[in-house]
């Protein structure tokens, strides 16, 4: 199965679902090969019903400004490009305003699969 992206924009934006305590939410991710983790926005998590002050882990991530200690929340499920993945962790950050997305989409989604970015066509596969 294949998905298309607009291969003339910055970013490669991956729609997903992200299901947790109560709920789900619809999210917008850029996919990032240069991530090791998968990043999803405070907003989005506490929609699914996460309660982020009960995280039990915290790890620390190198940002722009400094090293940040981030929660991390096991989700129920995420789904993304066609695949399913559960008990996934995900790293809480909150990304600027400025950025337009939810979140990141990292190599930790990726691991054990083929992934394919065409960008002649504009079409991405992940299987």
């Amino acid at each position: 199965m294949s998905f298309p992206f607009n291969a003339s924009r910055g970013l490669i934006l991956v729609q997903t679902t992200i299901v947790g305590p109560s709920g789900r939410a619809v999210s917008w991710l850029a996919l990032d090969t240069g991530a090791t983790d998968t990043v999803i926005a405070e907003s989005v998590l506490v929609a699914a019903g996460f309660d982020l002050a009960q995280a039990s882990q915290r790890v620390p991530v190198t940002m722009a400004s400094g090293v940040e200690f981030v929660p991390v929340i096991s989700l129920s499920k995420i789904t993304a490009l066609g695949q399913d993945r559960v008990s996934f962790p995900a790293l809480c950050h909150t990304l600027p305003a400025s950025a337009g997305v939810d979140g990141i989409l990292g190599l930790d989604f990726f691991r054990g699969h083929i992934l394919t970015l065409d960008f002649q066509t504009g079409q991405i596969v992940l299987s």
